[in-house]
């Protein structure tokens, strides 16, 4: 267990038939495809199918994924980025508002949403996170989106 606690499985299959959306801010490319190949596995694993989007940064993220939304053509989503602290308080704006952005959506629009913004003081941490044998947060994040289109389905029945 790290400080984020226990990392939450899913039984294989859980996604069978389910297909994703990965909106995927660029700003640290390297971070993020990292990112990305946990989140892809995650969703492969569980028999999901997805697509990716990218988007310059964070904060275009919650943007693309509103657009999204209006598609109809996913049962969940994944969102992934990373925000690393400057020398200015734009890394408060960006990592405050995109993440918020998203919660926003997840909640209004009862979406199952896996919110993977990494918000760290440097690169290292940000590694430390990204690293699907580390910390794997894309995969959780797939993860977490994948959970929440089960709980949607069973609520739903």
């Amino acid at each position: 267990m790290d400080s984020y606690g226990v990392r939450f499985s899913l039984p294989a299959g859980a996604g069978r038939g389910l297909h994703f959306l990965i909106v995927e801010g660029r700003s640290y490319p390297d971070i993020v495809d990292e990112m990305k190949r946990g989140a892809t596995a995650a969703i492969e694993q569980a028999g999901a199918t997805c697509e990716v989007i990218a988007v310059p940064s964070a904060m275009e993220v919650p943007v693309a994924m509103a657009m999204a939304i209006e598609t109809g053509r996913f049962d969940g989503y994944v969102a992934l980025g990373c925000v690393i602290r400057g020398q200015t308080n734009h890394y408060v704006s960006v990592a405050n508002e995109s993440i918020r952005a998203l919660a926003e959506l997840a909640v209004v629009d009862a979406l199952p949403l896996g919110i993977g913004i990494l918000t760290v003081e440097n690169e290292a941490q940000a590694w430390i996170r990204a690293h699907v044998n580390d910390q794997d947060r894309g995969g959780d994040a797939a993860r977490a989106a994948i959970a929440l289109s089960d709980v949607k389905a069973k609520l739903n029945t």
